[in-house]
């Protein structure tokens, strides 16, 4: 029994060094598996005899790729005279060694073929049931020696079979209701051997993979250059960040001037003009009509440039008129002419169709891009200018 406990307390020890080299949360690593097979007395009875159907669950959790435990829960089919259907009952605390990476080390993926020395320790129980009384229940200690030949299956090893012969022990000494001897020991004649088959699933762990993954770890000198790589990165990123915002801002400055301008009402120039009528100094006006980007019809909005126009020649029968027509910059020169001397036309018809001045009276021609206004965009204009007969 002290052997026993020194190897569980090896197993801790086992647990805390490999910790170091392997990455294992509490919640990783789990797996749930059922067990069935038989079992049956080594000595003193008939072993075909006596064989029993067993199955139970088992909740293991990997702490290393060497080492795990389980919790073990199996029931017996009763063979014996009790008219209850279970006999007998076991729930054990399991220790693994997993063989193969302690002799051959862990590659970071299960193999397909693993060997594994189980020993455990719990408690049992004896179920009997006679007809016509109650049921008593007999505790007892327990003890599992045993190894298990586990095939991992798929490519996530998500799956495992397992071959799993096993002495079971009862540790006070009890075989068939008959004390052997009174101190906890391992005696053989108190033993049942077990042959089961168990299946066994993979939970997933918090990295995605349903095994134990390796971890490489890093000394302080590397600790501290990753530190200040991150460090530089960070401020790298703040920095650059600042100066996207300051761009930002710049841009959206822009973007206020530039609509601020182009809903800017255009300047329409007025100039007085000095002309001789019967001797008499008499003032005419020179009118602006704008228009739109690529555009060469009047806007409603500047019909009372073209209306200032009509009235003074109704009213001055010998005056004609002279139109220019302007565009901006944008565009080639042979679009930019063409547009002027439609927006000068515009101008022209409107005056003929919409206030019956006569036609040769009207003198409309384009001039190409103008150069009158400050902003380039505003010389998309037609100008008409009074001339009076002499």
């Amino acid at each position: 029994m002290k052997k026993l406990i020194l190897f569980f307390a090896a197993a801790v020890v086992t647990v805390s060094a490999s910790a170091q080299f392997e990455s294992s949360k509490l919640s990783d690593n789990w797996s749930l598996g059922i067990n069935a097979g038989s079992l049956a007395p080594v000595k003193g009875g008939n072993f075909l005899k006596n064989q029993r159907f067993q199955g139970g669950l088992e909740l293991t959790k990997q702490w290393t790729p060497v080492l795990a435990t389980s919790l073990d829960v199996r029931a017996n089919v009763n063979t014996t005279p009790s008219t209850f259907p279970i006999d007998q009952m076991s729930e054990m605390l399991n220790l693994k060694w997993n063989l193969t990476n302690l002799f051959l080390s862990y590659k970071g993926m299960p193999r397909f073929f693993e060997l594994e020395a189980v020993t455990g320790i719990g408690a049992g129980q004896n179920i009997v049931k006679k007809s016509g009384s109650s049921t008593t229940v007999s505790n007892f200690f327990a003890s599992r020696l045993g190894l298990n030949f586990n095939f991992n299956l798929g490519a996530s090893k998500a799956w495992t079979l397992s071959l799993k012969p096993s002495l079971v022990y009862n540790l006070d000494g009890e075989h068939y209701g008959v004390t052997t001897h009174n101190n906890s020991q391992y005696n053989i004649n108190d033993a049942a051997a077990e042959l089961t088959a168990g299946i066994t699933y993979h939970f997933k762990s918090s990295n995605g993979a349903r095994y134990m993954t390796k971890v490489r770890r890093y000394d302080q000198a590397e600790v501290d250059a990753l530190n200040a790589k991150i460090h530089g990165l960070r401020k790298n990123l703040a920095d650059t960040e600042a100066q996207s915002a300051k761009k930002d801002e710049t841009i959206k400055n822009f973007e206020r001037m530039l609509n601020d301008e182009r809903n800017r009402k255009p300047i329409v120039q007025e100039k007085s003009v000095i002309v001789k009528e019967k001797g008499v100094d008499t003032k005419t006006l020179e009118s602006v009509v704008t228009f739109g980007k690529g555009k060469t019809t009047i806007d409603a909005s500047q019909l009372p440039n073209v209306e200032r126009i009509a009235t003074y020649l109704r009213n001055h029968q010998g005056a004609t008129v002279t139109i220019k027509g302007y565009a901006s910059p944008e565009g080639s020169a042979e679009v930019n002419a063409r547009i002027a001397q439609q927006r000068a036309d515009a101008v022209k018809n409107v005056l003929v169709n919409k206030y019956k001045i006569a036609a040769n009276r009207i003198s409309a021609s384009g001039q190409g891009v103008g150069d009158m206004f400050s902003e380039p965009d505003w010389n998309r204009v037609s100008i008409s200018t009074i001339e009076e007969s002499k």
